[in-house]
């Protein structure tokens, strides 16, 4: 873990630990793995349905299985590190610090939507967002999340469970006005969530602050900043193509636990580790 943020988001943990930035990716051209050939339907009488049955894809062989003794660390954030960093270097992978956010409400409906990761650290994984959004309003009241990066090409997803809070204000400042300027512009005009009448609407509310602000600096908008997803599982999966999907999973000991349950064995920093069956 060597990469830092440019600004001073190491302040936003509680003791000091070293944050790694991913890098900026642009968007490539995912190349499709199936032909349309294997799209079928299946007609009724007011309805086609669309059979996907036939779409298969190899992943990995049982020669090329990830066993516990491939564990480059028994600290899950470091492996994790590692993973991503394989994910960052793969010519293949458009953004690999895009992964899917899943929030719920009160009551337990769920929701989910891509984000960008913009830093991690042994303290959690932080992204920003707008906090009137839905999943800003969802964290409010039920400050649980999870996270699931998958990097196709890899073969390998890790999903990652935590309890979330925001991060502080002058850092999530720093961090804003470290962005392009468009960016934190869009970030004034979108009261994300919120019902607008048109496309036009966002466009002329971004003309109008273009021109407020062209030589001003832009304020950080009261509804805007980061939050931190401080883990307690972390689940580490390579695809097989015989289905025997490799899962190592790490969870932290509860509060004053030190016996190991059936099968769990001792990690590192208050975690212990397991296999799943896929």
């Amino acid at each position: 873990m060597k990469r830092l943020f440019s600004f001073s988001v190491v302040n936003f943990i509680n003791k000091p630990a070293q944050i790694i930035t991913p890098p900026l990716y642009s968007l490539s051209v995912y190349r499709r793995s199936e032909s349309a050939s294997h799209f079928h339907t299946k007609s009724t009488d007011d309805i086609k349905q669309m059979d996907l049955s036939d779409m298969r894809k190899k992943y990995k062989g049982d020669e090329e299985s990830f066993e516990e003794d491939q564990l480059i660390s028994l600290d899950p954030i470091k492996q994790f590190g590692e993973w991503f960093d394989q994910a960052s270097k793969c010519p293949e992978i458009g953004e690999a610090n895009a992964m899917c956010l899943a929030t719920a409400s009160k009551d337990g409906r769920p929701s989910a939507r891509m984000v960008l990761l913009k830093g991690y650290s042994t303290d959690g994984f932080c992204f920003f967002t707008n906090y009137e959004s839905r999943k800003g309003k969802e964290l409010d009241i039920n400050p649980l999340a999870s996270l699931v990066f998958y990097w196709e090409p890899l073969n390998k997803q890790v999903r990652i469970e935590g309890t979330v809070k925001r991060i502080s204000r002058q850092n999530s400042a720093e961090y804003f006005h470290s962005r392009p300027r468009s960016s934190q512009i869009g970030a004034v005009v979108s009261r994300q969530s919120s019902v607008i009448p048109n496309r036009h609407y966002l466009r002329e509310k971004n003309a109008e602050l273009e021109k407020k602000y062209k030589d001003s600096e832009v304020p950080v908008p009261d509804y805007w900043g980061g939050y931190i997803v401080n883990p307690y599982l972390i689940e580490f999966w390579q695809g097989q193509t015989n289905r025997l999907h490799d899962r190592i999973v790490f969870t932290r000991n509860k509060g004053g636990e030190t016996e190991l349950q059936e099968m769990q064995h001792q990690a590192e920093g208050g975690w212990v580790y397991h296999r799943l069956a896929p």
